[in-house]
């Protein structure tokens, strides 16, 4: 497991100026004929089309500001500089952040804008910048990043993204990223599509995390406790899907490293669409204790050790809290 001193230089830092303008010339052009994500939409956003994303070429921000919601990796003392996109490429009947993902709101911004964005976060002592819900507007970030890299940023890019990603696009944010923050969602394809909306999800999120990992490697930490680079995955575990939750994790223990950073999460309700008992009722309830404390053994059991875990949900069997 990397734990130390590693090498704090951001990625993007090192990457030479003409790859980083091909990079961001080649994202461009794929707004034309949309590819962006697994959706593989094909359609002409910069005519104005829209694809599952339901947005055209124009980017919108819904907020940034210092999070201090994330996990004590990324946020520390001074928080995560969150710049969250509005709109999604996945439709997750039971998001919590319908209100940006589902129904768009937020302010159109620039790639400058962006980078002015990112500047101001790290003035304010953030200790990364942090995109939320970047996928469907790569080409805007990546110019963004070039940007605010000549005005000095020297803070990790954190990709915070559903997982429904195309390992090709991931191959052109290779250098620029250091941190990839997938949040796993399934492992049952058949879920994926009702639940989010993601057809053919496990084969996409499978070869995208391979992608992420060959590219950073396991998360590395500085002395401080930060994140510097590396992968961290996240699973929400839901419920009546423990087995989806299993298939992630053996996954992730198997097939990824055993040294990866997995936040086992717990605090799923059933937000938005999720409260339609009629139509979602597998859905429409909390997870119990029961299903929690039947993941986290799993995990452990696959050679997992580097977790986060819900204490809340431990709390009645006095179960330590895992590494970090």
């Amino acid at each position: 497991m990397s734990i130390g001193t590693p090498d704090t230089t951001p990625n993007y830092r090192t990457l030479g100026g003409e790859e980083f303008e091909r990079r961001i010339a080649d994202l461009w052009d794929r707004y034309e004929d949309c590819d962006l994500c697994a959706y593989d939409c094909g359609v002409d956003r910069t005519a104005g089309n829209v694809g599952t994303c339901q947005v055209d070429d124009t980017a919108y921000v819904s907020s940034y500001f210092p999070h201090f919601g994330e996990e004590d990796c990324l946020k520390g003392h001074n928080g995560s500089g969150t710049i969250s996109l509005a709109n999604c490429n996945m439709k997750c009947v039971f998001c919590q952040n319908f209100e940006t993902s589902h129904e768009a709101k937020g302010e159109p911004a620039t790639p400058v804008e962006i980078a002015e964005m990112a500047l101001e976060l790290e003035s304010k002592g953030c200790h990364n910048v942090n995109f939320v819900s970047p996928t469907h507007h790569s080409p805007h970030l990546v110019e963004a990043v070039k940007i605010a890299k000549d005005g000095g940023l020297d803070l990790p890019v954190v990709w915070n993204c559903g997982g429904y990603e195309r390992p090709e696009i991931l191959t052109k944010l290779d250098g620029i990223v250091d941190v990839y923050m997938p949040d796993v969602k399934w492992g049952d394809d058949a879920a994926a599509a009702t639940y989010s909306k993601a057809p053919n999800y496990w084969s996409n999120v499978t070869d995208s995390l391979r992608e992420m990992h060959r590219q950073v490697g396991d998360l590395e930490l500085a002395d401080t406790g930060l994140a510097t680079g590396g992968l961290l995955v996240r699973h929400l575990v839901m419920p009546n899907h423990v087995e989806s939750a299993k298939r992630v994790l053996t996954f992730v223990a198997e097939e990824i490293s055993e040294a990866t950073f997995v936040d086992v999460m717990a605090q799923y309700r059933p937000y938005y669409k999720a409260k339609d008992e009629e139509f979602y009722e597998e859905i429409s309830r909390p997870i119990t204790a029961e299903e929690y404390d039947e993941v986290v053994d799993h995990a452990r059991e696959v050679g997992l050790e580097r977790l986060t875990l819900d204490r809340s949900m431990l709390a009645d069997r006095g179960d330590s809290i895992g590494l970090f």
